[in-house]
């Protein structure tokens, strides 16, 4: 396991790289003042390798340590969902809806036809303007769920927008803005819905209190226990689309 330093203006620890799974991949080493001992994880978004350090650690034997974990790192990697880079032919859920990626001979938009979705020429932006689509459509998606559980909770809400946080599905503000995971389009719609339920709920109660889970219940007229365990099983799987590895 080789490591190198990343270039960078003077962080409070430089970035680092080092071989692992036949590739050269990031560590991302950070100091924090509430560790006691030192910690190894992978993230399952993006495969990133992540080394938690006490602020008087000693780097050099960090380094060391990290070297002895190889085993653990690559079998953490293996179990790694697979890359699912946008190619044609392939097969995407968006809304519960299976649809086959196609380059399309004419036309300058993407658009559906049945149970197609065509994209324009040329191949080398097919990825991009597939995610493009699906962040639109999932856009549109969450704003409409969102208005319908505000007008069910009563309450109303800021700004709905989309973005690809690495941490949370959604989130809202004090001010009622909400912001979700556009990802979320991937998944099963009764996982949406629960996911926005829970965001729109937050306009009653910001906090998780049993008062609060009350009024997700109430909402979405169910417990969501097994939308939130759909997503701990297989949220992480949607990250990887649209990935080369």
């Amino acid at each position: 396991m080789i490591f190198r330093r990343k270039a960078s203006p003077a962080p409070a620890e430089p970035d680092m790289h080092f071989e692992a799974g036949g590739r050269v991949r990031p560590l991302q080493v950070r100091r924090m003042a509430q560790a006691r001992t030192m910690r190894l994880s992978v993230d399952p978004r993006d495969g990133g390798v992540r080394l938690i350090l006490p602020a008087r650690a000693s780097l050099k034997a960090a380094l060391t340590w990290v070297e002895t974990k190889r085993g653990w790192i690559e079998q953490a990697l293996d179990a790694l969902p697979h890359a699912r880079p946008i190619v044609p032919g392939m097969v995407i859920e968006a809304a519960g809806e299976r649809l086959t990626v196609e380059l399309a001979t004419a036309g300058r938009i993407v658009r559906r036809a049945g149970d197609r979705l065509l994209v324009p020429q040329p191949a080398d932006l097919l990825g991009p303007r597939v995610i493009r689509w699906l962040k639109a459509q999932a856009l549109r998606r969450l704003e409409a769920e969102t208005a319908r559980f505000a007008g069910i909770a009563g309450v109303t809400v800021g700004r709905v927008s989309v973005s690809d946080p690495r941490a949370r599905w959604g989130s809202c503000s004090a001010s009622g803005d909400i912001r979700y995971s556009w990802r979320l389009i991937l998944a099963p719609p009764a996982v949406l819905e629960a996911t926005v339920a829970h965001e729109v709920a937050h306009r009653l109660h910001m906090d998780h209190s049993p008062d609060f889970h009350a009024a997700v219940e109430r909402l979405l007229g169910r417990n969501p226990a097994r939308e939130r365990a759909w997503l701990r099983a297989h949220g992480r799987e949607l990250y990887w689309l649209g990935r080369e590895s």
